[in-house]
C-alpha cells in the first residue's frame, strides 16, 4: 500500500524534457508569432500559484498520509476551472501543465473560465469505496480552507481516476463546510450525476467532442481530408487508451459514423483486427474481465507500442501525456493524429510528425468537449433552470404546424418514420450535443482563419495556441496588467 502513495520527482524525464517542458516550448512557439511586450507574456506563460496539501486519513487502524495539488494558471477569467485527477504518478510538475492547457483550451472554445488543475497522489485501485469517500471528504476540506473549490473562484471537474461519484462527494462536502452562497453550492464542481445537479451528455462529453472535432477538419474545404477521402465510413480508427473518452469516441465514430476500429490499446497491450472491431462488445468484455485481451473478436498482443504503431486512417490518444516522443515519433503510420488526451505528443516528436506529413489536431481544441459541457452544467447550476424548459413545447407546437402546412400543401402525410424526431422539441441531451457541435465548429472556424491569413503559421496547434494566446493577452491588457 505504501508504494502506491509515493510520487515521481517533479521534473522527471518523460523522454526529451517533462511533459511541462513541451507545454511551455508550444508557448513560446505561438509567442514568436504575437506582438505581447516581454513582461506579459512571462505573466502568461507561468502558473499564478500551486498549492501543495497534506492531509491524513484514519483508515484500516492507521494514519495515512496523502499529498494533493491545486495550481491555477490564470485568473484573467473567474472562476478558474480544471479537473482533479486520482494518480499514483502525479506530481505538481504535471498539474501546472495541465492548469496551463486549461488556460489556453478555455480561451481557444471561448468559455469564460480560467486555468487551474488539480491531483491526488493516490491509486484509487487499492481504496475500498468507503475509504475513497473519505479521502476525498479530506481533500475537499483542505481545498475550501484555501478557497480552491467554489462557484465563483474555482470549479473542480473530473479526471483520470474520477468521476460522477467523487464529485458528487466533493459537492456535498464543499456544502456541508457552510458557503456564504449556499444558494450557487451546487455549481462547486461539474461532471456530477443527474441526480445531483449534473447535465445529461456530461460523461460522453469528450469523447463526443473528439468525434466532433474530427467531423470539422473533413468538413474543411481548404484540405484534402484524409488521404483524399472525407467519409469516414471508408477510414480506420486505432484508440490508444480506452477509458471514458476513448470508449466514447471509438463507440460513436464506430456506431455513428460507421468508421472501422481496428485497434485498441491499453496499459496492459493491445487488440487488433483489421476487419473491425465491436467497440460496445469490447467495453462489456471488460467490465466482467477486468482487460481488453483475450477479446474474442481481435487478436489480443501485450506489446503496447505496436498498436500506437499500426497502420491506420486516424490515431485517437485518448490516454497519458508524451504517448509519441522521439523513440516512437518515426514509426507512427496514421495519417491524422486527434489528441483526445492532455499532452500525447512531444514537443520534438511533433516535429518529426510534421515532417512525415501527418495531421495533427490538437489536445486544446479536440479534448475540450468536456470543459464546455462542464461550462453548460455550471451556467444550469447557477440558474436552477435545465436546458430546454423554457422552450420544448413552444418548438414542438411549431413543428406541429409546419408538419400540418406541409401535409396540407403536399396532399400527402409525413414520413412516419420521420415525424416523431421532427414533433420533438428536444430534451436537455439534444441541447447539449447542439451546443457542444456549434462551440468545436467555432473553434475550427478560428484555427482555419489564423492557417489562412498568416502564412507563417502552417499547424493547427500553433494556430490554437496563437488565438488562446492572444484572448488570454488582450483579457489581461484590458484590465490593465
Amino acid at each position: 500500500m505504501d508504494n502506491a502513495l509515493k510520487m515521481k520527482e517533479p521534473g522527471a524525464d518523460l523522454g526529451e524534457g517533462t511533459f511541462l517542458d513541451s507545454v511551455e516550448s508550444y508557448i513560446d512557439r505561438a509567442f514568436a508569432h504575437l506582438d505581447l511586450s516581454e513582461g506579459l507574456a512571462e505573466r502568461i506563460r507561468a502558473c499564478n500559484s500551486t498549492y501543495t496539501v497534506r492531509f491524513g486519513v484514519r483508515l484500516r487502524g492507521r494514519m495515512y498520509s496523502f499529498t494533493g495539488w491545486r495550481s491555477v494558471h490564470s485568473e484573467h477569467v473567474e472562476p478558474a476551472k480544471g479537473g482533479i485527477r486520482y494518480d499514483a504518478s502525479a506530481n505538481a510538475n504535471e498539474v501546472e501543465a495541465l492548469a496551463a492547457l486549461m488556460s489556453l483550451k478555455c480561451a481557444l472554445v471561448d468559455v469564460p473560465f480560467g486555468g487551474s488543475k488539480g491531483a491526488l497522489c493516490i491509486d484509487p485501485k487499492q481504496w475500498e469505496v468507503h475509504e475513497l469517500e473519505r479521502i476525498t471528504r479530506r481533500f475537499t476540506q483542505e481545498l475550501a480552507k484555501r478557497n480552491l473549490i467554489s462557484p465563483g473562484r474555482n470549479v473542480p471537474a473530473p479526471d483520470m481516476g474520477t468521476g460522477e461519484r467523487e464529485m458528487a462527494w466533493m459537492a456535498d462536502e464543499y456544502k456541508r463546510t457552510g458557503p456564504a452562497d449556499i444558494v450557487n453550492a451546487n455549481a462547486c464542481v461539474t461532471g456530477k450525476p443527474l441526480s445531483r445537479g449534473g447535465i445529461a451528455g456530461r460523461t460522453e462529453a469528450t469523447g463526443r467532442g473528439v468525434q466532433y472535432a474530427i467531423h470539422c477538419y473533413l468538413r474543411d474545404a481548404a484540405h484534402e481530408g484524409i488521404g483524399g477521402r472525407r467519409d469516414l465510413s471508408t477510414m480506420t480508427v486505432a484508440i490508444q487508451g480506452f477509458g471514458n473518452v476513448g470508449y466514447h469516441a471509438a463507440k460513436f465514430l464506430s456506431e455513428e459514423d460507421r468508421a472501422k476500429v481496428i485497434c485498441i490499446v491499453e496499459r496492459d497491450g493491445c487488440i487488433f483486427n483489421p476487419g473491425g472491431i465491436n467497440v460496445e462488445a469490447v467495453h462489456q468484455h471488460r467490465l466482467r474481465t477486468g482487460s481488453i485481451l483475450s477479446f474474442d473478436g481481435a487478436e489480443s498482443s501485450p506489446d503496447k507500442k505496436r498498436g500506437l504503431e499500426v497502420e491506420c486512417d486516424i490515431l485517437i490518444p485518448a490516454a497519458m501525456e508524451n504517448a509519441i516522443t522521439l523513440e516512437n515519433a518515426d514509426r507512427i503510420r496514421a495519417k491524422l493524429v486527434a489528441e483526445a488526451a492532455n499532452g500525447p505528443i512531444s514537443f520534438q516528436a511533433e516535429k518529426v510528425l510534421l515532417k512525415n506529413g501527418v495531421i495533427i489536431l490538437p489536445d486544446l481544441f479536440v479534448n475540450a468537449g468536456g470543459v464546455i459541457v462542464s461550462y453548460f452544467e455550471w451556467v444550469k447550476n447557477l440558474t436552477d433552470i435545465p436546458f430546454g424548459l423554457m422552450e420544448r413545447r413552444r418548438r414542438e407546437r411549431r413543428n406541429a404546424q409546419i408538419t400540418s402546412a406541409l401535409e396540407s400543401m403536399t396532399g400527402k402525410e409525413f414520413p412516419e418514420d420521420m415525424r416523431e424526431e421532427f414533433l420533438e422539441g428536444g430534451q436537455e441531451i439534444d441541447l447539449v450535443r447542439s451546443g457542444l457541435d456549434d462551440v468545436m465548429r467555432g473553434a475550427y472556424h478560428r484555427m482555419a482563419s489564423v492557417l489562412s491569413e498568416l502564412p507563417e503559421i502552417r499547424d493547427f496547434r500553433t494556430a490554437a495556441y496563437y488565438i488562446a494566446l492572444k484572448g488570454i493577452g488582450d483579457a489581461y491588457k484590458a484590465i490593465g496588467i
